[in-house]
């Protein structure tokens, strides 16, 4: 029994060895081949030192042959020794260098073998990311049709309606009484999708709500022309006009621009005047300087494109 568990634990091993060496080949296959250029280049630098011995052997090979004053030396033969001497050298050169041109052959091949696979994962993750994003644009849709675009909003933003309670003043009799109303506000997960704030980390935010509503509504009409202009748009191009980080998914997700055939809702917004939300209201308001951006992105547009 104890020899069975001993082997399955080392076979455990083995197999997350395994796993993690296959997880991070790219990496790794990218490393050696770098490491391996580096070392061809210092391979050949040392067979250049010693080309000069070669070089002076076949000199002195030649002038020999040329110098020879043998009986019955035809130029023919002495053709045939120039071209067997030349033949040597060129294979003593090829000796020489093969070591380095081996390793720099085998680093390329790592390189382009890195680049396949990592090439193959992303097309992976890009129809991954295709299916999940069809097949949750299937569902809004049939959310749409059967209960209208209300709920759909309210199902994708997590609206809720909240009481609150304040107190006002009678104006003729001057009493004070208080009045319950509710208000549909949403509790949007930050985590999720592709929202961001725009806050104090951006050096384009200003403790102003007024600037900072001007400052957003002329570069989402800056993204909406650069859409219009060049048919498509990054995510992350649009994070950069805000001075939002890049994110991984942003290289990839974004806007396609085709009014003919459109595949989204063929503009960029950043979803300011969403009624929905409390702090949106009141960040149009000018009661709040921050705001959560959430853009309606259509999704991978090297799928939609």
């Amino acid at each position: 029994m104890k020899k069975a568990e001993l082997v399955n634990k080392t076979a455990a091993v083995f197999n997350r060895a395994k796993f993690r060496v296959e997880k991070y080949s790219p990496e790794i296959l990218m490393a050696a081949g770098i490491a391996g250029i580096v070392v061809s280049a210092v391979m050949a630098c040392r067979a250049t030192t010693k080309i000069s011995g070669i070089l002076e052997k076949t000199k002195e090979d030649v002038d020999t042959i040329h110098n020879c004053t043998a009986e019955g030396y035809t130029p023919e033969d002495m053709k045939k020794d120039l071209a067997i001497t030349y033949i040597h050298t060129g294979v003593d050169l090829s000796k020489l260098y093969a070591p380095a041109v081996a390793v720099g052959m085998f680093s390329i091949a790592g390189i382009l073998a890195s680049h396949k696979i990592q090439h193959s994962r992303n097309v992976a993750l890009s129809a991954a990311l295709t299916g999940v994003s069809r097949s949750y644009a299937d569902y809004r849709s049939r959310v749409v049709e059967r209960f209208g675009e209300a709920v759909d909003k309210e199902l994708k933003y997590n609206v809720k309606a909240k009481k609150f309670e304040e107190t006002t003043t009678d104006e003729e009799t001057g009493k004070e009484k208080k009045m319950k109303t509710a208000v549909n506000v949403s509790e949007l997960n930050t985590e999720n999708d592709y929202a961001k704030f725009f806050d104090a980390s951006s050096r384009y935010w200003e403790d102003n709500p007024e600037y900072n509503l001007m400052f957003l509504r002329a570069q989402q009409n800056y993204a909406n022309d650069k859409l219009r202009a060049n048919g498509h748009l990054y995510l992350n191009e649009v994070y950069d006009m805000l001075d939002i980080p890049r994110t991984k998914a942003g290289q990839i997700v974004g806007w396609v621009y085709d009014p003919e055939h459109p595949v989204g809702d063929n503009f960029v917004d950043f979803r300011i005047y969403e009624t929905n939300k409390e702090s949106n209201r009141r960040f149009v308001n000018g009661y709040e300087p921050t705001i959560l951006l959430d853009f309606n992105v259509d999704g991978n547009i090297l799928q939609l494109m």
